[in-house]
């Protein structure tokens, strides 16, 4: 046995700091967390100082032993987990399952997996810092009083199962609220004028702006038409169409001659952006390559512990991929300096640094970066896989253009006036980039949904001032305001950032547990949209649980379990703050004085007369009757009935798989719809009723040809893994021919589930 055990959370970075510590050193893995609170009931002594009771779980005593042992065979234990609240505190667990004192324990800490780091780490070894475990236990009993106490009174109130927590109540509510603001918009009318100038071989737009100086704008058709008639006498031979969103386009063919009034040129520079932190490379990532926030972070995971497996040399590509700071060290920047003058030519070079303008930020830390700048994602393009190598390309390229020069960007203005109303100004702009700097490397994605401008692909001629230029073309297109889009993954990381809710490392689990519970539903557009019963869990928290509810709760809180990590409060004054001055006041009232939800149909039970109401199961939405359980009536919403009808025309009456004598018939659940057999349940055949987007993929491949192997002619359908769907032979794992769902077949469907959302949403 070696003299020193290092203890890291996860194996697959042992390996790599054991090869860089040499043979004094054995590397193992606590494999996450070695015990918790049970899971069954508070474990929290509320009146003895909120001291929690911590067991280790079954499925952890078997590494415990195993770590005892290594323990008691070494002369040095090193706790070497990562450094947040979160794995501070498992350091902490760990020196108390192995009898270690947390006040003398060599505790070391790294933000990459490299030589230098792990060997500076060891020559400065610091103890457990019992502030931040405080502070992380403050964290975790607050949540686990907010669950263990709220939760239950939802399952009264509303429904079994149902669930409630500091964080993601609140990013529900955002996500409701949304939806409510986009439900009570109510479209603006407006009309956007063109018309389409030559000027030798150059044509180009201009848009109608003002007259006389002030701005002017068209609410109506009688405004676009008054206007109009200033350029033209004759309205009766204007063309009448329909763009593709049912808006009037009213076009004329005509020569006008329009003068140049006015030319504005102004240069602005343009700065690059902050290396990534934890949300702004989550939103980056959703935004250029549609990545989900808990993909992001396990793609980045894996880059931080990444080796080799053919030569096992290879060390962690990026640095801590959970951050809030921007700061990048010497080293970094000189290695960036040393890439750009060699790639990129002396000229880009800009030394630069950026300031965190969070107050909790670490600086400790650095931004999330390649650990060695030198090594290009080209580099490693026969080593990463696909979503791997994006990611890697995306920090590299966000890191290096954080220490190139501004961009130079000359935007020129052009503004014309008809000569038949010369009062009026027609505008065109042309934008030119005289100095691409960090841009050539490096262009920050956006959440907002914008059209495109056309302008940027024009080349302006060179005109000057009163030069005369001719109209061939006058469009006026009708416009209605759309209300504002949904939360995409990327908008609600950066909303809830803004608002204080949560911390960055926080973000992908919140997310994932709201979809997962059923609050939120994924669109194919990749916008988050709620479900019914979170309006109706909102609308009951907001009602009882107020103060937890209000978006600077969560931002006071977590001031809180900062100073808790300064020591400058105690963990359990801030807890008995929460649970005496709120949380306590608002379970007594909620249990007391709330009913229980009911919403009316507005119909009488045929049985016993009493109200029928609707009633919420896990998977749908039914009627019931309010004297349940004494009367048991139960039947669909019209909605449901109408969605089950719409089910059974399409599957029932077809050919059960299991036997020609048989037939398919559509059957619900708790789970909600599902296909079985006419003699269900003597015949044990049951299907899945496939979804919009698997039916578009199946479509599609039988279109192509793609459901018969080519070279066997074996029938193929598609099967599901953990990784997702794949094309499989029908007898499969019989018959061993399975291949991956070609890239193209993907496009076309998202293309298509896009095309389908954007027409309903237009509707």
């Amino acid at each position: 046995m070696a003299k020193n055990l290092v203890i890291v959370e996860s194996p697959a970075k042992g390996k790599t700091i054991e090869k860089f510590l040499g043979p004094d050193y054995k590397v193992v893995a606590s494999m996450g967390h070695i015990r918790d609170l049970p899971v069954k009931s508070l474990w929290i002594d509320i009146e003895n100082k909120f001291a929690p009771e911590y067991w280790v779980s079954d499925d952890k005593k078997k590494t415990v032993s195993w770590l005892k042992k290594m323990a008691k065979e070494a002369n040095e234990v090193w706790i070497a987990t990562d450094e947040d609240r979160e794995w501070e505190a498992i350091g902490w667990h760990l020196c108390n399952v192995l009898k270690l004192d947390p006040k003398k324990a060599k505790r070391i800490v790294f933000h990459e997996i490299t030589k230098t780091a792990i060997t500076k780490a060891v020559e400065s070894p610091r103890t457990v810092d019992i502030n931040l475990v405080d502070a992380q236990q403050a964290r975790r009993v607050l949540d686990r009083l907010v669950w263990y106490k709220v939760s239950p009174i939802l399952w009264q109130k509303i429904r079994k199962w149902l669930s409630a927590g500091r964080v993601q109540s609140v990013a529900v509510k955002l996500i409701v609220e949304k939806e409510i603001e986009i439900r009570n918009h109510k479209p603006e009318e407006s009309w956007k004028l063109t018309t389409e100038l030559t000027s030798g071989k150059s044509k180009f737009n201009a848009q109608f702006s003002k007259i006389s100086g002030k701005v002017k704008k068209c609410k109506s058709r009688e405004d676009a038409e008054k206007l109009l008639s200033t350029l033209f006498w004759w309205l009766e031979d204007i063309q009448e169409t329909k763009d593709k969103k049912w808006a009037i386009v009213l076009e004329k063919t005509v020569k006008i001659q329009f003068s140049l009034k006015d030319i504005v040129k102004k240069e602005s520079k343009r700065k690059p952006w902050a290396p990534f932190t934890t949300s702004t490379l989550q939103q980056e990532a959703a935004r250029k390559y549609g990545f989900w926030v808990k993909q992001t972070m396990t793609i980045a995971q894996k880059l931080y512990e990444w080796m080799d497996l053919w030569n096992g040399e290879r060390e962690g590509l990026i640095t801590y991929m959970r951050t809030d700071s921007v700061h990048l060290s010497d080293k970094a920047k000189s290695d960036c300096k040393s890439v750009i003058e060699k790639d990129h030519w002396k000229e880009y070079y800009a030394a630069r640094s950026f300031t965190t303008k969070s107050a909790w930020a670490q600086e400790a830390h650095e931004a999330i970066r390649p650990t060695e700048v030198s090594r290009s994602p080209a580099s490693l393009k026969n080593v990463l896989d696909a979503g791997q190598l994006k990611l890697y390309t995306l920090i590299y390229n966000r890191t290096l253009a954080s220490q190139m020069k501004e961009a130079l960007v000359e935007v020129t203005t052009f503004t014309f006036s008809p000569e038949t109303a010369t009062s009026q100004e027609w505008i065109t702009k042309w934008e030119v980039i005289k100095f691409d700097g960090f841009m050539k490397l490096y262009i920050e994605g956006t959440d907002d949904e914008v059209e495109t401008d056309e302008w940027k692909e024009w080349i302006l001629p060179d005109l000057k001032t009163w030069d005369t230029v001719e109209s061939t073309l006058i469009r006026a297109q009708q416009l209605f305001s759309r209300p504002p889009a949904r939360y995409t993954e990327a908008s609600l990381v950066k909303k809830l950032e803004s608002e204080w809710i949560g911390r960055p490392s926080t973000y992908a689990p919140t997310i994932s547990t709201i979809i997962d519970r059923g609050y939120i539903e994924k669109l194919p557009t990749k916008h988050l949209s709620p479900t019914e019963i979170a309006f109706v869990v909102t609308e009951f928290l907001e009602q009882y649980f107020s103060t937890m509810m209000q978006y600077k709760f969560t931002k006071e809180v977590e001031e809180d379990f900062d100073k808790i990590s300064e020591g400058k409060e105690k963990y359990e004054t801030m807890l008995s703050r929460f649970w005496e001055g709120s949380l306590k006041k608002d379970l007594d009232n909620a249990g007391e004085k709330a009913e229980k939800v009911v919403q009316l149909v507005g119909k009488k039970c045929p049985e016993c007369s009493s109200e029928l109401v609707y009633k919420f199961s896990k998977a749908w939405k039914f009627i019931g009757c309010s004297n349940y359980p004494e009367c048991k009536h139960i039947e669909q919403p019209k909605e449901e009935k109408d969605a089950l009808d719409a089910l059974r025309a399409k599957y029932e009456g077809k050919p059960c798989p299991d036997g020609v004598d048989w037939t398919i018939v559509v059957k619900t659940g708790r789970y909600g719809p599902f296909l079985a057999s006419s003699e269900y349940p003597k015949v044990k055949w049951i299907g899945k009723i496939k979804n919009e987007k698997e039916e578009i993929l199946e479509a599609i491949l039988e279109e192509k040809g793609l459901l018969i192997d080519e070279e066997s002619g074996e029938e193929m359908v598609v099967k599901n893994s953990r990784r997702g769907p794949f094309l499989a032979a029908k007898r499969y794992p019989d018959v061993k021919i399975a291949k991956n769902i070609p890239k193209d077949v993907w496009d076309e469907v998202n293309k298509q589930l896009a095309e389908k959302a954007w027409e309903e949403a237009e509707a």
